[in-house]
C-alpha cells in the first residue's frame, strides 16, 4: 500500500542544531517533501541552546539538504519548504514562544537530545500545555541501564501516555530489517525450517571501519555494549526470532518481539568478549587508537568491540547459539544475519571421494549491498561424484531497480500517522537492559585488538570451532 501525506501537524526539533539533526532529520524531513509526503500544512520548528535565529537555522537547514540528501537539491522542493521553517532558542523563558511558533492542533516533538535533558523538556512542555495531541520520539540508549531506563519511562509517564511515545531505533527503519518479517512469514518454505531442529546457529555482525567520529565523551559512558547490542541487535534478533503475529497490527507485531525478548537469557558474562581499537591501518590509511581519539582518557578501558553467544529458551529456539558482534574499526562496513543450518550426513555419499559437507546458509545483508544469499550445495561437473557450495543471490539494486530510504524518513512518517509498528515498547525497552545488564556489572577484561582487524582473538575462540562468516567472506586481516 503506498504511503500517503500524514494530516496536517507541526514538527518541533529539540537539539535542531546538534549533528543528529544536520545529518539526519532535517535531510529526512525534506525528502519527505519531495515524495510528498509531509503533513501538507504545519511548521518545521528548530529548538536549541544554540543563539542561531529564523535565518541561521534555515541556513543550517539548506546546508544539511545539500550535504547528506540521498535525493539531492532542488530549489522548488525548498522554496515550498523554506516559509515553514522557524526556530526558537531554548532559554529560561522558551516555551511561550515555542508554543505561539506552532500552528496546527497536533504536534511531533522529535527529542534528539541527550537523555539527561529530558525530564526538564517534558516539565516544560506540560507546563506549557504542550503534552496534548502530542506526539515524542525518545532516541537510543534509552537510558545507561535498568535503573534509569524505569525511572525515564517513569518521567515520561506523568506527562505523556505510552500511547504518544515513539522509542526510536532507527535500524528498524532500514528496508531490509523490515524485510525480514516479509521474508520469514511471507515465505513458508524457510518458516517450516526455522528453528532448533535445522538451524545449527545463528550469526549477527554489525561490523563498523569508522572510528568514534568525536564522539569521545559520549563513548566514554556508553561503550558498543550500550550504543549497539542493547537496541540494535536485540531488535534484529527478535524479528528473526518472534514467532508469526496474528496479523500485521503493530501491537500484534510489539506483543510477539516482546515475547522472544523475554526469552533472551540474561548475557553470560564468562561467554563474552570487550575489546578495544588499538592504532593501525584502515582503507591503507594509519589511523589511532582509541585512547588517541579526543575526548578519550589515556588509560579507557571501555569496549569499541563486542562479543557475545546469546541463549533463546523458547520451544522454537531451544539449544541454538546466537553469536552477536559488533565494534569500531574493523576492515570494513557491514551488517549482516548469518542462519547456518545443520549438516546433512555423509551416509549418501559412501564410497565417492565426498568426506564433507559443508551446511547450507542463509545470509541477510542489512548494510551496505542490502540482499539476501542462499548458499547450497551442487555437484560439479565431471564424471565424479564432488559437490561445491553455490549461490543464489537477491540484491535491492538490481531487483527493484532503486536503493532502499533512509531509515529515518521511514520512521519519521510512521510518528506522523502513529504507526507504533517499528518502535520500542515500554516493556521491550526495560526487558533489553535485563539481557545485557550481567555483561555491564560484571565487565570481563578489555582486550586489545588493531584497527583493521577483526578484533580480538578471544572472539574466534568464542564461536569456535565454528568460525566467523565475514572472516570467510570478507576483508583478510592478515591475522
Amino acid at each position: 500500500m503506498a504511503l500517503k501525506a500524514p494530516p496536517s501537524q507541526d514538527i518541533v526539533i529539540m537539539g535542531a542544531s546538534g549533528d543528529l539533526s544536520q545529518r539526519k532529520l532535517i535531510p529526512a524531513i525534506y525528502n519527505l517533501a519531495a515524495g510528498s509526503l509531509l503533513p501538507p500544512e504545519g511548521q518545521i520548528v528548530g529548538f536549541a541552546r544554540t543563539d542561531l535565529g529564523e535565518q541561521g537555522f534555515r541556513d543550517l537547514a539548506r546546508r544539511s539538504i545539500q550535504q547528506f540528501s540521498r535525493t539531492g537539491f532542488d530549489e522548488t522542493v525548498w522554496a515550498g519548504l523554506v516559509p515553514r521553517i522557524t526556530y526558537v532558542k531554548n532559554d529560561d523563558h522558551a516555551y511561550g514562544p515555542l508554543k505561539r511558533a506552532l500552528r496546527e492542533n497536533e504536534r511531533l516533538i522529535y527529542m534528539a537530545i541527550p537523555p539527561s535533558a529530558l525530564p526538564d523538556i517534558i516539565t516544560g512542555l506540560h507546563d506549557a500545555e504542550l503534552a496534548q495531541d502530542t506526539r515524542i520520539v525518545v532516541e537510543k540508549p534509552f537510558g545507561h541501564d535498568l535503573a534509569s531506563a524505569r525511572e525515564l519511562n517513569h518521567v515520561i509517564h506523568k506527562v505523556f501516555h505510552e500511547s504518544q511515545v515513539f522509542r526510536i531505533d532507527h535500524y528498524l527503519g532500514k528496508e531490509t530489517v523490515q524485510n525480514i518479517l516479509v521474508f520469514r512469514f511471507g515465505n513458508s518454505v524457510f518458516e517450516r525450517v526455522w528453528d532448533r531442529d535445522a538451524v545449527d546457529h545463528v550469526q549477527l555482525t554489525v561490523a563498523e571501519s569508522i572510528g568514534i567520529e568525536n564522539r569521545g565523551a559520549y563513548f566514554e559512558e556508553a561503550g558498543i555494549l550500550r550504543d549497539i547490542v542493547q537496541n540494535h541487535a536485540l531488535q534484529m534478533l527478535s524479528l528473526l526470532t518472534m514467532e508469526p503475529p496474528s496479523n500485521m497490527a503493530p501491537e500484534s507485531i510489539r506483543d510477539e518481539k516482546i515475547k522472544v525478548i523475554r526469552a533472551m537469557q540474561p548475557l553470560n558474562p564468562a561467554r563474552t568478549v570487550r575489546g578495544q581499537y588499538t592504532g593501525g591501518t584502515i582503507d591503507g590509511q594509519p589511523v589511532p587508537g582509541y585512547r588517541q581519539e579526543k575526548d578519550v582518557s589515556p588509560d579507557s578501558m571501555t569496549e569499541t568491540f563486542f562479543a557475545a553467544q546469546m541463549e533463546i529458551d523458547s520451544w522454537r529456539w531451544a539449544g541454538v547459539p546466537f553469536f552477536v558482534r559488533t565494534g569500531k574499526r574493523l576492515p570494513g562496513r557491514a551488517t549482516e544475519i548469518v542462519v547456518q543450518f545443520r549438516e546433512p550426513p555423509l551416509c549418501f555419499f559412501e564410497g565417492t571421494d565426498v568426506t564433507h559437507l559443508p551446511s547450507d546458509h542463509l545470509v541477510m545483508r542489512i548494510q551496505p549491498d542490502e540482499g539476501i544469499q542462499f548458499t547450497f550445495l551442487a555437484k560439479r561437473p565431471g564424471p565424479e561424484v564432488g559437490v561445491q557450495p553455490v549461490t543464489m543471490e537477491f540484491d535491492y539494486s538490481s531487483s527493484f531497480m532503486t536503493s532502499p530510504p533512509e531509515a529515518y524518513e521511514r520512521l519519521l512518517h510512521d510518528v506522523m500517522v502513529g504507526d507504533h509498528t517499528l518502535f520500542m515498547r515500554e516493556d521491550a525497552a526495560e526487558r533489553a537492559w535485563v539481557v545485557v545488564e550481567p555483561a555491564l556489572e560484571n565487565p570481563t577484561p578489555t582486550c586489545m585488538y588493531p584497527a583493521g582487524s577483526w578484533g580480538p582473538r578471544e572472539a574466534d575462540q568464542l564461536i569456535a570451532p565454528r568460525a566467523w562468516h565475514l572472516h570467510l567472506e570478507g576483508v583478510d586481516d592478515g591475522r
